[in-house]
């Protein structure tokens, strides 16, 4: 992955007790539509974070996410609900594990999308942390995906995210 300061901010964290509130924006140079397919469609989302097993694209849609990166595929699949939906402008996933996770987007420039994400879940600081270190790793992914480079899950490893999780401790 190339540097990608630019367009993926540093995520930030917040905690009150046990309940962390995870943010990034990402400064992408590709249309709301594309960006919209990338992380509201059953098609888009394998190219860069999990197999939608089920997603019901609505207002409390069902929707179950079974992460590709993941040795035992049993244990990566996480349900939960579309808990908040406009389309082409809030994709919100409420999910076991990873708790809320809302997609905002906004036209940015000529043809370009302001992505902001929060992820909003309760567990130990070392899970804050490791969730810190997996999304980023993922929006790096992203970026591949939109540019017509989609995640080949045979070859992922721990590596980058190791680095990451460094970087953010």
């Amino acid at each position: 992955m190339s540097d990608v300061s630019g367009i993926i901010e540093r995520g930030t964290s917040r905690s009150e007790g046990d309940t962390h509130t995870l943010h990034w924006v990402l400064r992408l140079p590709h249309p709301v539509a594309r960006v919209w397919a990338a992380v509201a469609t059953p098609e888009g989302l394998p190219g860069w974070l999990a197999a939608a097993d089920v997603f019901e694209p609505r207002l409390g849609g069902a929707v179950s996410l079974r992460w590709l990166n993941n040795e035992t595929p049993d244990s990566a699949v996480h349900s939960g609900h579309i808990t908040a939906w406009d389309p082409d402008v809030v994709a919100e996933y409420t999910i076991d594990l990873h708790g809320r996770c809302r997609f905002h987007l906004e036209p940015a420039g000529d043809a370009g999308t302001t992505l902001r994400f929060t992820n909003e879940l309760t567990g130990e600081d070392s899970f804050r942390l490791d969730c810190l270190a997996g999304w980023h790793d993922h929006f790096e992914f992203l970026l591949d995906a939109l540019a017509g480079r989609p995640k080949d899950w045979s070859t992922w490893n721990l590596d980058r995210w190791r680095e990451l999780r460094e970087t953010y401790a």
